[in-house]
């Protein structure tokens, strides 16, 4: 699969009001397609989700999509050493940043989100190393039922996360935060950086090393 792109207005509008159908789907029933109604203007956002040290010389901003394969590959294959070598040491200061091209990525999204800060990294880091597993045939009763067994494996109750994916006014300040970001740092597909404020696309660990070397 190529990198894949982004269309904000398009993608966005077309996502904000799609936890509704997760009901239906445990239930087996099909849905035809999104709800899409349009973004409130002054839907709320949310504040980043910030990974390391505050006080990190070097700032590292990724936006990423759960249902991107190449997303998944950047987490296996630069976000882990990228941790262990300059996050966890105090020399970078990481945001992941979401970024939703269909339903699937949001409802992932929740259930990333639901167990607040403390759970947020470890549970999207499952979700991309269990993309393939966790998206299975690409059907709605599939997905849904194994992003629930993702929310209960990181210590979720039952209840948790039926709550956190119906709640609308939650799906909405995501889509709304994705929007305002996105659209702020020009992002036009994913996986996408941002290094002390500097865009740039899709890179090795070694690349990136190679730019965090310099500035340190």
């Amino acid at each position: 699969m190529t990198r894949r792109s982004l269309l904000l207005g398009i993608a966005g509008a077309a996502i904000v009001a799609v936890t509704g159908g997760w009901v239906a789907s445990r239930q087996g029933a099909q849905q035809t397609g999104f709800v899409a109604p349009a973004l409130a203007e002054d839907a709320a956002t949310l504040p980043d989700i910030v990974l390391g040290q505050d006080s990190a010389p070097i700032t590292v901003i990724e936006y990423a999509s759960y249902t991107c394969p190449h997303c998944a590959h950047f987490h296996d294959d630069v976000f882990i050493p990228l941790k262990r070598d300059y996050i966890d040491t105090g020399k970078v200061k990481f945001i992941h940043r979401e970024v939703y091209f269909d339903k699937f990525g949001l409802w992932a999204g929740l259930i990333a989100q639901c167990g607040g800060a403390p759970k947020y990294y470890a549970v999207s880091g499952m979700l991309y190393a269990t993309q393939n597993d966790w998206i299975g045939d690409g059907k709605e009763a599939t997905i849904g039922a194994n992003l629930r067994k993702i929310g209960l494996k990181a210590g979720l109750s039952k209840e948790q996360i039926e709550t956190c994916l119906n709640d609308q006014d939650r799906a909405k300040a995501l889509v709304a935060t994705y929007q305002k970001n996105a659209g702020a740092d020009e992002i036009t597909g994913t996986p996408s950086l941002v290094i002390d404020g500097v865009k740039h696309s899709n890179m090795t660990y070694a690349e990136l090393k190679a730019i965090l070397d310099a500035k340190l």
